[in-house]
């Protein structure tokens, strides 16, 4: 499983490569892009299109969609508009990648993951952060089973630090953290600190028992 932190650009490249490479290099195989609406699921599989193109259409394509094709190896590439309602149905999964995940409900997430119970299918989550909140928060700050990479806009040669500089002047310090630094945030709409809820927790007061007689 990967996790990847990065700018918006950047990582749906590698995820339309990614996307590619395990269509063509594994016959038969399924692979969902999944987003929290059209727009976005289009992007990243126009990444996929781009690719697809440059090596020439390596294998022929039986069908080819604005949100999908279908190889004559029998691999399928699929992009979606996610939603916990719409998604369910697909099954033997071989390649997940859910973009934007730090934007999508939990329950999204929650109903994609037995999607890979039999393929033992790959799982990606891309997405720059959005406070410090949802599965993607949780799955980068929680237990081990993932590989996490993290690419600010500082390590990516072609933005410039002129360009960065002015972002920086331009935007809220919190903003530009979030946006270009990897930084999980607090929100703007937050009345309590996520360090003041941690500290007001302890494991050595019993939790009231309020529905004892």
């Amino acid at each position: 499983m990967l996790l990847n932190c990065a700018r918006q650009s950047g990582k749906s490249t590698m995820a339309g490569v990614v996307a590619l490479h395990k269509s063509l290099v594994a016959p038969g195989s399924l692979v969902l892009i999944l987003a929290p609406a059209e727009r976005q699921a289009k992007e990243l599989f126009s990444k996929v299109a781009e690719s697809y193109h440059a090596l020439g259409h390596a294998i022929p394509a039986e069908s080819y969609r604005k949100l999908g094709m279908e190889l004559t190896n029998g691999s399928r590439i699929e992009a979606l508009p996610g939603t916990e309602k719409t998604v369910r149905g697909f099954s033997g999964v071989d390649l997940l990648i859910l973009d934007e995940a730090a934007r999508v409900d939990d329950g999204l997430y929650h109903a994609v993951r037995p999607m890979l119970a039999v393929s033992g299918g790959e799982l990606m989550l891309l997405s720059t952060p959005f406070g410090k909140r949802g599965v993607f928060y949780e799955e980068w700050t929680g237990a081990n089973g993932w590989d996490r990479y993290e690419v600010p806009a500082g390590a990516v040669p072609r933005i410039s630090e002129e360009f960065l500089e002015e972002e920086r002047r331009a935007l809220p310090s919190w903003v530009y953290r979030q946006e270009y630094e990897c930084s999980f945030e607090e929100t703007d709409d937050q009345v309590f600190t996520t360090s003041m809820i941690d500290a007001a927790v302890s494991a050595d007061v019993k939790p009231l028992n309020l529905g004892a007689a």
